[in-house]
């Protein structure tokens, strides 16, 4: 490995290859539970040192493990605990150039996605793709994010022009660009979107950003059922349009667990108990307010009332507030549940009409079965995400036992997939957490279709995942 190492070294400079144990350690452990130890830490600085790494990893036979802002949850973004592979961090890759014609952006893989929307602000413009976590462009292409708005604006792969990307021997390609309409042939770039990095390093995106909102309003819904959640947001499409952009559901448990761990975070149910489950619903516009016009809230307010009066089955109560103090709570969801007690958490997808059925099944299953683990989900209800989150106590079996944790996950994941024909990871992709669902769950077909295009690019590990 030391001539491996002296390579990099003369490729990147010697600052920019990290072997010692203190530095590595900031990339060798996850943002919520992933840790190991990898051989050393490459940081270059564009396209061409990182098709150097590859190249010499490749040749090496050397796995190299992409990061960016290390902020995934599936195991995707840290070495294993061999330290054998090489982490190969983005985060110095970090341009930006605005086309205001073209509405769109091209940025370095390293760019946080604040940073992103910072510099889009004074533009009127904004990467609508909203998160809890302030992740780099390059994580968000390899994993699809999703997020709280892509009931308007879809995931990442639906907002990407273009891609450079470095294949896993070290050839640098090309994909798309800034022309939206373009059927010269196939669009291989979604082969780099959502594959966590196993088909080649994205390093550098085109990509389609929007108007910032003008106006928002928000409001929290209390359903007199859990079956009527879908038929309001039915209702909601059909009164707001376009200008519904966000319908989070938040059951009781995640409130609960937000309110308690920020203080600061006012409950928007007091004096009334929180309810079993609650809908935090957006509309939002981006023109400017023409002389006369009803304000959103307002407009929001009349669209609900009207909906209680011609449906009263549907809704028990909406309460109305600044949307920041809202989008507050709703953010605060994920650290909450985190700090409640040793979490055991799924991101799932289900076809919309299926997302309540299986949280009624897998509640009462819970409850029959396991009556000590507490059900504190929350999720992307308007696409069908759910963060199927249970916590347990610390001094629990499940905390310690990890064939329990294992036996849970595998009974969780083949209800979600199997009984209602769901998804095991909606936008989190897949890591070493994932792995053992993608091998069971996916068509032999596609995995052999899959290695035969990783063996035309070099067949060099990249990444976490496999997905031959």
């Amino acid at each position: 490995m030391s001539a491996l190492l002296d390579a990099l070294r003369g490729a990147l400079g010697a600052e920019f290859v990290i072997e010692n144990p203190a530095d590595r350690e900031r990339y060798e452990h996850g943002a919520r539970y992933d840790k190991g130890q990898c051989l050393a830490v490459l940081r270059p600085a564009d396209t061409v040192e990182v098709a150097a790494c590859l190249r010499l990893a490749a040749e090496s036979g050397v796995r190299i493990i992409p990061q960016g802002a290390n902020t995934g949850l599936v195991g995707g973004s840290t070495p294993d605990g061999a330290g054998r592979d090489l982490v190969l961090s983005l985060e110095r890759l970090k341009s930006f150039a605005f086309d205001i014609d073209n509405a769109s952006v091209r940025v370095g893989a390293g760019l946080l996605l604040s940073d992103l929307n910072a510099r889009l602000e004074p533009e009127g413009m904004v990467f609508p793709i909203d998160l809890g976590a302030d992740p780099s462009i390059g994580g968000m292409i390899a994993t699809n994010t999703g997020g709280a708005r892509f009931l308007r604006h879809g995931d990442v792969r639906a907002n990407v022009l273009g891609l450079t990307a470095v294949l896993p021997d070290g050839r640098v390609v090309r994909l798309g660009g800034g022309v939206r309409k373009n059927n010269t042939g196939p669009d291989w770039k979604h082969l780099l979107i959502g594959t966590s990095g196993a088909f080649g390093v994205v390093t550098e995106a085109e990509l389609r950003v929007s108007a910032l909102p003008r106006e928002t309003a928000v409001a929290l819904l209390v359903p007199a059922a859990a079956e009527a959640v879908l038929p309001v947001l039915r209702a909601m499409e059909r009164r707001f349009g376009p200008m519904l952009s966000a319908f989070e559901g938040m059951s009781s448990g995640a409130v609960e667990a937000a309110l308690a761990h920020v203080p600061a975070l006012r409950n928007p149910f007091s004096p009334d108990p929180i309810p079993d489950y609650a809908m935090l619903v957006e509309i939002a516009r981006t023109m400017p307010a023409l002389e006369g016009e009803v304000p959103l809230e307002d407009l929001l307010q009349s669209g609900l009332a009207a909906l209680m009066e011609e449906e009263p089955d549907l809704l028990l109560d909406a309460r109305f507030g600044p949307p920041e103090r809202g989008w507050a709570l709703r953010h605060a969801l994920s650290e909450g549940v985190k700090a409640a007690g040793k979490l055991i958490a799924f991101d799932l997808g289900f076809r919309r009409g299926q997302t309540m059925p299986f949280r009624l099944h897998m509640q009462r299953e819970l409850a029959r079965l396991h009556p000590e683990i507490r059900v504190c989900d929350f999720g992307h209800f308007g696409d069908g995400g759910l963060h199927f989150n249970l916590v347990v106590p610390f001094g629990s079996r499940w905390a310690s036992d990890e064939a329990a944790e294992k036996a849970l996950r595998d009974r969780v994941i083949a209800v979600a997939v199997e009984e209602f024909g769901g998804s095991f990871s909606a936008e989190h992709a897949i890591g070493r957490r994932n792995q053992a669902y993608f091998d069971a769950y996916s068509d032999p077909r596609l995995k052999a279709w899959s290695a035969a295009i990783l063996q035309t690019s070099g067949d060099t590990r990249i990444g976490a995942a496999r997905f031959d």
